[in-house]
């Protein structure tokens, strides 16, 4: 399978090549042009995880064999439970996938547990002789997970830029705790939107890295506009619903909706590209907080950037600017890369833009959106628990709220999976509010206060925290991120 830009048609490139660049010279996204079928029975049948990653991955990574990328799968997911993605049910028709018992309690460990070997081999079959700088920017989850999975790396260094305001502590501690000598993390004078545009920016720097080029260096990405990274999300869509199908909770061929709490738009992106693959989805539900840019837009075709941005209890969707939704709209145009080129400019331009009517009418086909505030978000949590003994963590909890009022607006009853993107302990002030709490004392006295509440053990990733140091002080302006990374590398 080919990648092309969602700017320019007429790139195209190969899966190795495109997972060590990371974001096409002209600033578009890689993405296919054709999706493989995949047969139901088959996906069903493969009762290991990692037997299915290569299964499905091989599929989107042509340059990959099978075998290589169950390999990958099964180093990846070592230390994941048995069934790497484990299906909660609440009730007869809803689902809790999740998506967290990676080694940072995040949905990203999936991708990016994965990526760092996938790029290694990238590297080697591209005949690349020089050390990847990997550049990300996070709104929580993507920098802690990055750097668990690139630290102490060969042939990469990794540099993580994150709001300095707008993650949790624990967020924070999880990434500047980090002791990797290949690892450089920043906090960033401006929102997660800030860190992403300055990410942007460097990387389309051609006389930069020109430079770096020179010095041995190439850049590549972490962030989820990398091919390699929407890959392997695929997967436990498909992943889910084998599991449903065994438990006999649906059978086989009977559609299902899949509710995903977003901001980047990535993972509910993988779950539309699993649709287009032929996993048997009646409707994706986009679930955001009050930075409701998405839902905004699936309902009216209409993008609009330029409204307040609110610090929201579930950061990792404070997010005014999805990078992934580009490739839908490549989707949803028909691959017509003049077409995105023009919306995004004019993104650029003035922070807004409008789709035709067809292209609204075809994707409000397969998705509904919706979002909730804060307050509604930890009454969620609060009603979950009392009434299903289900602790959630905040951006689970806007999922699962905006799916109950999708249910009961249009009366669809279809089982439902609803991706589970974080641990709760990650979020614990909130919990601990939900359930009727004081968050008093420091991070570490809440999260025994919260295993106190529910019942359930800290995470010894969380708890183990307490004994480490904080190593990464720098914070820095948006405008002085490429000196930073200069600094850093020469």
């Amino acid at each position: 399978m080919k990648l092309v830009s969602t700017r320019d048609i007429n790139k195209q490139i190969g899966s190795a090549e495109a997972i060590v660049a990371g974001l096409s010279e002209d600033g578009g996204l890689f993405a296919p042009t054709s999706f493989p079928r995949f047969s139901l029975e088959d996906v069903v049948g493969i009762s290991n995880y990692s037997d299915l990653v290569g299964f499905i991955a091989a599929a989107f990574l042509s340059d990959f064999t099978q075998e290589e990328l169950s390999t990958i799968a099964a180093s990846a997911y070592k230390g994941f439970p048995k069934s790497a993605a484990p299906l909660v049910s609440l009730g007869q028709s809803t689902h809790i996938l999740e998506l967290y018992h990676g080694p940072t309690l995040a949905f990203k460990d999936f991708a990016l547990q994965f990526l760092p070997r996938l790029l290694t081999m990238a590297l080697k079959k591209t005949g690349i002789d020089k050390t990847s700088v990997i550049l990300a920017a996070t709104s929580g989850d993507t920098g802690s997970a990055a750097l668990e999975g690139f630290g102490s790396v060969d042939g990469v260094k990794v540099c993580v830029f994150y709001p300095q305001s707008g993650i949790s502590n624990v967020q924070r501690l999880q990434m500047t705790s980090q002791n990797s000598e290949n690892t450089k993390v920043i906090g960033l004078k401006g929102n997660f939107d800030d860190a992403q545009s300055g990410v942007k920016q460097i990387f389309s720097d051609k006389e930069l890295a020109a430079h770096l080029s020179e010095k041995g260096y190439i850049f590549s990405s972490a962030n989820s506009i990398n091919w390699g990274r929407i890959v392997p999300q695929i997967v436990y869509y498909f992943w889910a619903y084998a599991t449903l199908v065994r438990t006999e909770k649906v059978t086989l061929g009977e559609s299902v909706n899949i509710t995903v709490p977003t901001g980047n738009f990535g993972n509910i992106l993988a779950a539309y590209y699993a649709k287009k693959c032929g996993l048997p989805v009646h409707k994706l539900i986009c679930a955001s907080n009050s930075n409701n840019v998405l839902s905004d837009f699936i309902k009216t075709g209409e993008y609009d950037k330029n409204r307040a941005f609110h610090i929201t209890a579930s950061p990792s969707m404070d997010i005014l600017v999805s990078s992934n939704l580009e490739r839908l709209l490549f989707e949803m145009h028909e691959h017509d890369d003049r077409a995105v080129r023009a919306l995004m400019n004019q993104l650029m331009s003035s922070g807004y833009y409008k789709i035709s009517n067809k292209a609204l009418q075809a994707m409000q086909d397969s998705f509904y959106a919706g979002y909730v505030s804060d307050a509604e978000t930890l009454k969620c949590i609060s009603d979950t628990w009392r009434k299903c003994g289900y602790l959630s963590d905040t951006h689970t909890a806007v999922g699962i709220k905006v799916h109950e009022e999708y249910a009961e607006k249009t009366g669809d009853a279809t089982h439902t999976i609803i991706a589970s993107t974080a641990s709760p302990f990650k979020f614990a002030d909130s919990a601990i509010l939900a359930l009727g709490g004081h968050a008093n004392g420091d991070d570490f006295k809440r999260l025994e206060h919260l295993s106190q509440m529910s019942g359930i053990s800290v995470p010894h990733v969380l708890r183990d925290l307490s004994q480490k140091e904080e190593l990464h002080k720098t914070v820095c302006s948006p405008c002085e991120m490429k000196r930073q990374i200069l600094d850093w590398l020469l």
